[in-house]
């Protein structure tokens, strides 16, 4: 990454990011930023590529070679997706309290490479699936026993295992590397989100295209076995670099410390609220605490309470409370404050993310009876190739955007970024209502043309073939890639910059609880319409036959909740207060080791 950095910007890292932080108790810490960057990005790129190598192509392995039925291995997908999105939240927990991120993602990648090396076993060794199924117009193919089926089973257990430690971990653990207390590691961090979204979806794009092909064409065993290998990869490369990195301790359960706020501002809610709380309120921080120290906001201010001193509380010498579950401090407080404040924005991204799940998914039906044909030859492009357009653009734009229009915008606006975080966020909405209402209008053109010209064919259990280039998806492809270089990587440098330090890990999990969240009403969604449209005239809106549904007018649906959830983020953003601002705050005094401090000017 270094040699895309211009000559300024790198002598100004190398000399800041030498910067160290000690104390009389810990070792000084050595910020090494981008020069240790190719190996965690290596890590990730080739760990990317594993995952999705596999997961890309699994629906079709269940089907064919363990002789699934359609419904038995959508349902297992749509759970092991669940599963592995929500299982994040619990990586992110073990990881921030017991093992810290260099061990949870030591043991996670190598829980992945033993997952991926158990899928492949069960295509390589014809014992561990069923026999190939004839093609025949009757009878029903041999399933798997309960011995292939739980070898199965158990290489998508591991493969949950991995992902819920590697998902919330890995980005976090990047940024770890970055000093935040210079202005070269905080441009360092605002980088680094965008690059990991570039591998990201680069490794999306390698493994929807040349990894899918070599499974489907060329043999499973092979197709399967390159996705492990790529996993050994990043185990190898991972632990190369481990003798450079920041490896940022777990300093127990940050969740204890928000339930204890919330149980003694209810104990304490008959108190009545205290004048100029930033200097009433009990203020304490432990001194090996990692989280930085917060000024007051008059936001949530029932949970002030909870550091309001009474008679009845002890303080010990050190200056921290006898007894933490009957009082609180300020800073636990506030921190408390913003964990409540990014809830509100993460509820809008399960809307936004709605749009996200229509393009991997009718989008692809909208290709599959379209004309796929490649110029005038005979090569049909797999329809579920056209999602990777939507990748193409945003690996295209985000270097872009990060070395021609972030520098370009921080020349004139003067913030770091350019634009705020919200701000971004709010541009990715934007789009991807804009993207609804093009997907809308193209299928509207797309049927119009199936219906009154000649077709080109029958797609087996779905309906005829419009004769419209499936070219035309190209352009709503093209915006939902925009969209998740606006929203989607806003999202997460949101979650990981708002979170306190020592629940970075939770807030990086948080994104992907979204993702499960926004196909969980997607389904919702699908079943209230298809409830609710197939009892009136017109029929209902999602058939099998587009030809005979209104697709259209189900993307129009979503781009008005879309312009719905888009005013309530609004909203949410408009009264949001950044981690660490605050305009009504005078200096703070904070007792740190039993010594009053004044905290910086917000």
């Amino acid at each position: 990454m270094d040699d895309r950095m211009n000559k300024s910007d790198k002598e100004e890292m190398e000399k800041e990011e030498k910067a160290t932080v000690a104390t009389d108790d810990e070792p000084e810490i050595n910020y090494r930023g981008w020069k240790v960057m190719p190996f965690i990005i290596g890590n990730e790129t080739f760990e990317k590529l594993g995952a999705i190598g596999t997961l890309a192509n699994l629906l079709i392995y269940l089907t064919t070679v363990f002789n699934l039925k359609s419904i038995t291995a959508t349902t297992m997908i749509n759970v092991f997706n669940g599963t592995t999105n929500f299982g994040t939240l619990v990586g992110a927990f073990l990881c921030d309290t017991y093992f810290g991120r260099y061990k949870t993602l030591g043991f996670a990648t190598a829980a992945s490479f033993l997952g991926l090396q158990a899928i492949q076993l069960t295509a390589a060794i014809p014992e561990l699936h069923p026999h190939r199924c004839a093609a025949k117009e009757s009878g029903e193919c041999e399933g798997p026993t309960a011995g292939q089926l739980a070898f199965l089973l158990m290489g998508l257990g591991l493969m949950i295992v991995g992902a819920g430690g590697v998902r919330p971990c890995n980005l976090a653990f990047g940024v770890d590397q970055f000093n935040p207390k210079t202005e070269a590691g905080k441009r360092g961090i605002d980088s680094f989100f965008n690059w990991y979204f570039f591998t990201f979806t680069f490794a999306q794009m390698v493994s929807l295209t040349l990894i899918v092909y070599i499974q489907s064409n060329v043999s499973w065993a092979i197709g399967l076995g390159i996705p492990a290998t790529l996993m050994f990869i990043a185990c190898v490369v991972y632990f190369v670099g481990s003798k450079i990195y920041v490896k940022v301790k777990a300093t127990g359960s940050p969740m204890t410390s928000v339930a204890q706020v919330i149980v003694v501002a209810i104990k304490k809610r008959k108190l009545k609220p205290v004048e100029q709380p930033w200097l009433s309120l009990f203020k304490y921080i432990p001194p090996k605490s990692i989280n930085s120290k917060l000024p007051y906001t008059d936001q949530f201010r029932f949970l002030d309470k909870a550091a309001i001193v009474t008679p009845q509380d002890e303080i010990k010498g050190d200056g921290s409370p006898a007894d933490p579950w009957r009082l609180c401090s300020l800073q636990q407080v506030e921190e408390v404050k913003c964990l409540f404040r990014v809830l509100p924005i993460w509820a809008s991204q399960i809307m936004y993310c709605v749009t996200l799940v229509q393009l991997h998914t009718y989008a692809v039906f909208q290709a599959v009876q379209s004309d796929r044909r490649l110029g005038n030859s005979n090569f049909k492009i797999p329809a579920a190739s056209y999602v990777v357009f939507m990748m193409l653009s945003l690996t295209i734009f985000i270097p872009v955007y990060d070395r021609a229009i972030v520098p370009f915008l921080r020349k004139i606006r003067g913030k770091e970024g350019g634009i705020t975080i919200l701000q971004r966020i709010g541009i990715g909405m934007f789009v991807s209502i804009f993207t609804m209402l093009v997907s809308g209008m193209v299928e509207q053109h797309r049927r119009s043309i199936a219906l009154t010209k000649p077709t080109l064919g029958v797609v087996p259990r779905k309906g005829a073939i419009s004769s419209m280039s499936a070219s035309i998806l190209i352009p709503q492809f093209i915006l939902g890639g925009l969209t998740e270089a606006f929203a989607s990587v806003g999202l997460i440098e949101f979650y990981y910059k708002q979170f306190p330090e020592n629940m970075k890990s939770i807030g990086g999990s948080l994104f992907y609880c979204g993702l499960a969240g926004s196909n969980y009403f997607s389904s919702l969604l699908i079943f209230i319409i298809h409830g609710t449209t197939n009892r009136t005239a017109t029929g209902n809106w999602l058939e099998e036959d587009l030809n005979k549904g209104r697709l259209d007018y189900y993307y129009y649906i979503i781009a008005g909740l879309g312009i719905l959830n888009l005013g309530y983020f609004l909203l949410c953003a408009s009264w949001y207060k950044y981690k660490g601002n605050s305009d009504n705050t005078p200096e703070l005094e904070l007792h740190v080791n039993g010594e009053k401090q004044q905290s910086d000017k917000p």
